[in-house]
Formats: C-alpha cells, structure tokens, sequence
C-alpha cells in the first residue's frame, strides 16, 4: 500500500500521528488475535468431544437398529432450542441454553417395552448433535473474526507500519536537504557579498 503524502512539515505532522496511532493500536490487536485463537481451539475441541460422545452413545445401541424400524417417529420432536447470545473477545457467539423436546404419549401397554428408554435415548442423541453443531458455529464465529484480526496485524505490521517509517524518513531527508542546500545557498551569497565589498573598498583605495 503507497503512502500518499507531500514533503512537508505538515504531511510529517499527519504521518507521525497515524503511525503513532497503529504503533499503539498493535499490541491490543495482537492480544485480540491471541485471544480469539485459543476461543477458537476451545470451541473446536468442545464440538469434537460432543461429536466423540455422540458416535459413542450411538455406537453402544447399534443393536437396536433392527428394533428403530417398528419405533413410532411421531411420538417425540424437537420444539424448540433456546440460545442465547454471548461476547467473547468481541465477537458475539450463541451459547446452547436448552433444548425443549415435546413428547406424545403412548400406551405402556400395547407399545414394546423398549419405547421409554428409545425416547430417553433419541433425546441424549438430539440433545449431544445439537451441542456440537452450536459449538461448531461458535468455532466458524470465532475463526472468521480470528482470520480479520490476523489480516489487520499483518497490515499494520508488515504494511503500514513501515510505510509511514519510510514516508517519514524521505520527508525528514528531503527536509534536511533543502535546509542544507539553503545554508549553503545563503553562505555563497554571504562570500559573494563579502568578496564584492571587499573589492569595491580595494577601488575605492
């Protein structure tokens, strides 16, 4: 990225602030990056582990598979899954308050015997799936604002920073250079001047 400025004293001025204000800035973006990548590691763990339980608790009833065909589907649904919103480093993420199953009743009797402990384990199931697709969603949050964060240290950093350093080194070495060129003008104008008088007073002798 060029940094547009003019070789003077105001153009320094302007670039002085705005490198000032990115070098303050980086530290705290930097400590944002680092804390938005250990949420991010958090919440991938957490969706893995609810994944791992949920293939494990599917896993322990695959003996059952033959029995889910004669299970009536209508008796259980899931009503609502209530979130709600939290900050984190930021970033506003959804936190996993309840899930709210609505059950229809069924005769004990006539029903196979399985049907109570089926319902118990569809909601473990539903409830586990639905914890580490949260979570999932968390990680995707956390990470997308994690990759913005990185982009805008790597723009300071690696770009702006040193762009406003070097505008501001030519403009100071521009700045010495005409001053030094002005010295110099006004002392071969001040010799000039000297040999002049020195020659009309020798005329004048």
């Amino acid at each position: 990225m060029a940094i547009k400025f003019q070789y003077n004293k105001t153009s320094l001025g302007e670039l002085g602030k705005q490198l000032k204000m990115r070098q303050k800035a980086l530290p705290t973006i930097k400590s944002k990056e680092s804390a938005l990548r250990s949420e991010v590691k958090r919440a991938k763990d957490s969706a893995a582990s609810y994944r791992e339980r949920l293939d494990t608790l599917v896993s322990q009833y695959d003996y059952m598979v033959a029995l889910w065909g004669e299970f009536d589907c209508t008796l259980l649904k899931i009503s609502d899954v209530k979130l709600r919103t939290q900050k984190i480093a930021g970033v506003r993420i959804p936190i996993l308050e309840e899930v709210i199953f609505t059950e229809k009743s069924f005769d004990l009797f006539s029903s196979p015997a399985w049907y109570s402990d089926g319902l118990k384990l569809l909601k473990q199931i539903a409830s586990l799936g639905i914890e580490s697709e949260v979570y999932t969603r968390q990680m995707e949050l956390l990470d997308y604002a994690r990759r913005k964060t990185t982009q805008k240290v790597n723009l300071y950093e690696k770009v702006q920073i040193p762009g406003y350093e070097d505008a501001i080194r030519k403009i100071k070495r521009f700045m010495e250079d005409e001053e030094n060129l002005s010295k110099s003008a006004q002392k071969i104008v001040k010799t000039r001047q000297q040999q002049q008088a020195a020659a009309e007073e020798g005329r004048g002798l």
